[in-house]
């Protein structure tokens, strides 16, 4: 094979052609991840795989560069990729035209939340390449705007988050719509008992690639703990971007409503922060992903659904401003950052009631988590006025409080029912 220096040759050595190699050179990658090295050769030969890597190793490089190598630039639609989420499939897409780039191939997405004549209008253009979300595509199946029937290559991308979300019976129909001989390629965080069933009934042989580490917890993470009340959280927030001053942050809430009143915070208070959650129309999430991908925005507020398929390889800190309910989602949440091989720091926000969360997280992870110090940080004695719970009103056996000068408040009118419920007169009582 002729070698070209200024192109990446540990690809080239896995077999990888010059016209791919220009693009993963422009892209800034010189050396293949753990899950290229393994799944591209044997990708490149035809096999069926399972290919187990956790998230940011660089998974859809790896089934995208084989798959794409031998899609024939005149045919059709020859290849199809399923993923959970409209941000993954959104992701997937742009990272496999980025790939194909010098290849004369035409990639395109179809999901959910965008109008339909939108994405007709894409498969008119005869992609050959389509990834999309399971219930997107099969709806396209059933109006006879996509068929499948002789693609060559299959790839689900993180199965199990499908499989958890719902989409095994549209899994089942869309696969069971490929009817020529075609390659499968399953890519995933975990591989359990229900995804090796998938496999046994739609796979022929495959080979399994695991490249997971045993535990879950990301060495490449600098992970701390701060103790805060929560009427505090929003100063501590702006002190920890103050002196850590990330260069693209995701600060995380467990609800929608809390992501956007931060995100309108910390707008007034002069950062620039931008949320996202399922509330906003697809194409909101689009332009606030694109922003972000082009670093125009500094801190992303995202809830955890919402998060999945980001995958922007600046991102140099996660802060969880509100503690996952479930420990699982906090391995999901600091997986964010620290990608393909960079550093990433991990800042927790705990209560003085959260000491059961923080020892689940830690029981998962096999790692006591410190406890960390912010600059300027000292917590609050008093809760302020705004924040403090309403006092119970005084019953009729307690003595009121005297004010300053000795006097008695004056009692409060109690309140009623109002008049809808008042009993009718003349009623009598049983």
């Amino acid at each position: 094979m002729q070698k070209h220096p200024e192109l990446p040759q540990a690809f080239a050595d896995l077999g990888i052609e010059v016209r791919f190699l220009k693009a993963l050179q422009k892209m800034q990658f010189v050396e293949p991840s753990d899950i290229q090295l393994m799944l591209i050769p044997p990708a490149i030969q035809g096999c069926d795989i399972m290919g187990q890597a956790r998230t940011g190793t660089g998974k859809t490089a790896a089934f995208g560069l084989p798959i794409l190598q031998k899609i024939n630039p005149a045919g059709r639609l020859q290849g199809i990729c399923l993923a959970p989420t409209r941000e993954l499939a959104v992701q997937v897409t742009a990272e496999l035209q980025r790939l194909a780039e010098f290849a004369n191939l035409h990639v395109a997405a179809v999901y959910g939340g965008q109008k339909v004549a939108t994405q007709l209008h894409l498969l008119g253009k005869k992609p050959h390449f389509v990834v999309g979300t399971p219930g997107r595509v099969w709806d396209f199946i059933q109006r006879g705007a996509l068929n499948i029937a002789d693609v060559g290559y299959v790839v689900l991308d993180e199965v199990d988050r499908m499989l958890d979300i719902g989409f095994r019976e549209d899994i089942r129909a869309i696969l069971g719509k490929v009817t020529a001989k075609h390659q499968t390629i399953f890519v995933s965080a975990t591989l359990d008992d229900d995804i090796k069933l998938l496999a046994r009934r739609y796979m022929v042989n495959p080979i399994e690639v695991n490249v997971s580490r045993d535990h879950l917890t990301v060495d490449d993470v600098e992970q701390s703990y701060v103790s805060v009340e929560p009427y505090d959280k929003f100063r501590l927030l702006r002190l920890v971007l103050k002196h850590e001053n990330p260069k693209f942050t995701i600060v995380f809430t467990n609800t929608k409503h809390g992501a956007r009143k931060l995100a309108k915070k910390l707008h007034e208070a002069g950062i620039e922060a931008t949320e996202i959650h399922g509330d906003l129309e697809q194409r909101q999430r689009d332009r606030v992903m694109e922003r972000f991908r082009k670093h125009q925005i500094q801190v992303l507020v995202a809830t955890d659904l919402a998060a999945r398929g980001i995958d922007v390889s600046a991102i140099s800190h996660i802060i969880n401003y509100d503690v996952p309910v479930d420990s699982q989602i906090y391995v999901h949440r600091i997986g964010r950052t620290a990608r393909m091989g960079a550093k990433g720091i991990a800042i927790t926000f705990i209560t003085s009631e959260q000491g059961k969360e923080l020892t689940a997280v830690e029981k998962l992870i096999n790692r006591q988590i410190p406890r960390r110090t912010v600059p300027e940080f000292v917590a609050s004695a008093n809760r302020p006025p705004m924040d403090r719970p309403r006092s119970a009103p005084l019953s009729r056996y307690q003595a009121p409080v005297l004010s300053a000068v000795g006097e008695a408040p004056a009692p409060s009118r109690p309140k009623t029912l109002g008049s809808r419920f008042r009993t009718k007169r003349g009623r009598r009582r049983l």
